[in-house]
């Protein structure tokens, strides 16, 4: 094993369970030993707070199976420990998904253990933190602008609609479509954020209540050439049947609804492809290409303005306000220094 000094003992953010059902979470000193097993040890640096993360900080049971759990789906640090030849002491690395934070200790501690086939190098062009400001948001809106991208959906053929747009996963993918020179609609229920959507790229804000949902009809009017969907339900639905002919919709996210009710009209009738994206187990080799992209050609020039930096000590408010469903865009967690 090559590593660097560890200490006995590290802060992270663990959520337990004590009978009957009482959840009891914060920020907690542990044994490095606790760590769970795995062949590359890594200081975290940064982690970020996603959805399942919020879900995970109250113990959900549809995340956490086990307690204590740590939270964090994402993480970005320092390899301080291996026993992988891919992987060397000092070299600066990104982990996002997997098993990371859901069944496996995750992001919102100082220290993890993974193996290494879960590793991107930190590519060159993106820091530490703006790996997080991205994190699994920005690489799966960076799938989902790939997906629209394979299905040769064309910059000319008019504008693309983004749902959710206010969320991180949603502006991200607003500004990549519109960096690629694509026209882009976006979709958001915060009035407030309509203004920053035309900042952050969007040629036409709708707000979510102008969508009518409730038509049962197998084929609607068709009205956009292809959709980064990252609501689900009744809105996936609606989507689907206004797509255009050939056009696709890659769909990521269920905050609205996991049920879709649907004919086989809209993929028979007119080519429409649904292109589900699963960020958790997306394969790494294709995961290290589209890093490479973030940190080139696609990367995105006003990351440091888009995420708010708190500590591990704050990140219940964080939580909260996710829940409640007035968090706008990012928030990463600085978890030691650089």
């Amino acid at each position: 094993m090559i590593e660097n000094a560890m200490p006995n003992s590290f802060c992270c953010y663990q959520v337990n369970k004590q009978e009957p059902q009482e959840i009891i979470a914060g920020v907690q000193t542990v044994s490095i030993d606790d760590l769970p097993p795995g062949d590359v040890t890594i200081r975290v640096v940064y982690s970020s707070i996603n959805y399942k993360d919020a879900l995970a900080a109250t113990g959900h049971p549809g995340v956490v199976r086990n307690f204590p759990h740590v939270p964090g789906i994402d993480a970005a640090g320092v390899v301080v420990q291996s026993d992988s030849d891919q992987y060397q002491v000092g070299q600066s690395v990104v982990v996002t998904s997997y098993e990371l934070g859901v069944d496996r200790w995750g992001g919102w501690s100082e220290f993890i253990r993974v193996q290494p086939e879960w590793i991107v190098p930190l590519p060159e062009g993106l820091t530490l933190k703006e790996s997080m400001i991205l994190g699994t948001a920005g690489l799966t809106a960076a799938m989902c602008v790939n997906s629209l991208l394979q299905h040769e959906i064309s910059i000319d053929s008019g504008n693309v609609l983004v749902t959710g747009a206010s969320g991180g996963v949603g502006s991200f993918a607003v500004s990549l479509l519109n960096q690629l020179g694509y026209q882009v609609t976006a979709v958001s229920g915060k009035a407030a954020m309509h203004d920053r959507l035309i900042e952050l790229g969007a040629k036409q804000v709708i707000d979510r209540s102008a969508i009518d949902t409730g038509s049962t009809k197998p084929l609607l009017k068709t009205e956009w050439p292809a959709a980064i969907d990252t609501v689900g339900g009744s809105l996936l639905s609606h989507l689907i049947r206004s797509i255009k002919q050939q056009g696709c919709v890659a769909a990521c996210g269920n905050a609205g609804g996991t049920d879709l009710d649907l004919t086989v009209f809209p993929f028979i009738l007119r080519g429409v492809t649904l292109d589900g994206i699963d960020s958790s187990w997306y394969p790494i080799a294709k995961r290290t290409a589209l890093w490479q992209k973030l940190a080139t050609d696609w990367k995105l020039p006003d990351l440091d303005s888009r995420a708010e930096i708190i500590t591990l000590d704050q990140v219940q408010a964080t939580v909260d306000s996710i829940l409640e469903g007035s968090h706008k865009e990012r928030t990463i967690i600085q978890i030691s220094e650089e």
